[in-house]
């Protein structure tokens, strides 16, 4: 089956990254034509804004889009693209599996937690204003909708996925009208799904949990500010940003990406690690329904980290990004 999706390229290492994954796919056997979109600071000097209406009309079309890190320009008015795609296209699931990487050493081994954030309302919801000089005032929206949508979809995700246990990470006992509504909605939700087992923990009671023992955790599902900061912690207990996927899903639309930075001090010198994105690739792969290619380039992936022969400086080696590319392509090849 032939397939065409949106390319975001990106900003910095963006372009090097994507070109990366795209070229592993391919030797996947998967055929993908892609779509370049412009986006990011490309896209401000082309369109006077890093977030284009064509950008978002091809994701609509596609409905799947590959994209590469993205940095928001500061002042402008410009508000953070990442969480304006997400809004647009109600990409409301942050989808962060954590897993531990055959040879990248880890102070705890076998993680393998899933984290998923609410992606659309929350603190993020853009709701700022100064009332008075020296005050400002940001609006924290929760809605019962969104709520039962992301612990309906970790359900779903948790069941078909063969887990065991999803835990509802809240600050109930002080905000007790915004996370009171996601708690009631998780307990609700949880009803649907008795093979599943549930469980609510205050997140800094998460937090130390983490950082002392991640293996008490199997799936956690939260709202958007906790999800953004336990999803990057758990990504500290594996190797970092550098080499866990990500992905935004909604009911329609699907984006794919990095969740590093753009790392702009070595753009274009063709060092860059394109772990994580060739990692969400095998997300990208599976969502599609090619699991038996999503698991052939996690598995060469693995390989190559395991055996250490060919990594990326920040890895400890000294390959680059080509040369550590053209080594999973070998191993997909060789399996």
């Amino acid at each position: 089956m032939s397939y065409e999706f949106t390319l975001i390229e990106g900003d910095g290492i963006g372009p090097e990254v994507t070109a990366a994954t795209i070229r592993v796919l391919d030797a996947a056997g998967v055929d993908i034509q892609w779509r370049p979109v412009p986006t990011g600071a490309a896209a401000v000097e082309s369109h006077g804004t890093p977030l284009p209406d064509e950008t978002l009309r091809s994701v609509q079309q596609t409905r799947v889009a590959l994209k590469g890190p993205i940095t928001t320009p500061v002042g402008h008015g410009f508000t953070s693209v990442n969480v304006a795609i997400r809004q647009a296209l109600d990409l409301y699931v942050s989808l962060r599996p954590v897993k531990s990487i055959p040879g990248v050493p880890t102070r705890h081994e076998n993680v393998d937690l899933v984290v998923f954030r609410e992606n659309t309302e929350g603190l993020y919801s853009g709701r700022e204003h100064s009332p008075v000089d020296g005050v400002v005032e940001t609006l924290r929206v929760i809605t019962d909708r969104a709520c039962r949508n992301i612990t309906t979809w970790a359900n779903e995700y948790v069941r078909n996925e063969g887990r065991r246990k999803l835990t509802l990470v809240h600050k109930a006992s002080i905000m007790k009208l915004s996370d009171g509504l996601f708690l009631d909605a998780f307990h609700a939700v949880a009803d649907n799904y008795p093979f599943v087992t549930h469980e609510a923990r205050l997140v800094d009671d998460v937090v130390r949990g983490l950082v002392i023992d991640p293996s008490q955790y199997d799936c956690m599902v939260m709202e958007n500010l906790y999800g953004d900061v336990l999803s990057d912690l758990c990504a500290g207990l594996v190797g970092g940003l550098g080499v866990v996927p990500g992905a935004n899903i909604g009911d329609r639309f699907a984006v794919f990406e990095a969740v590093h930075g753009s790392a702009p001090d070595i753009a274009g010198k063709g060092i860059a690690n394109p772990t994580a994105l060739i990692h969400s690739g095998v997300l990208l792969l599976r969502h599609i329904g090619e699991r038996r290619a999503a698991e052939s380039v996690e598995r060469a992936l693995f390989t190559v980290l395991e055996r250490g022969e060919v990594r990326t400086g920040d890895l400890g080696g000294t390959a680059n990004t080509a040369q550590f590319t053209d080594a999973i392509i070998a191993e997909l090849q060789q399996s």
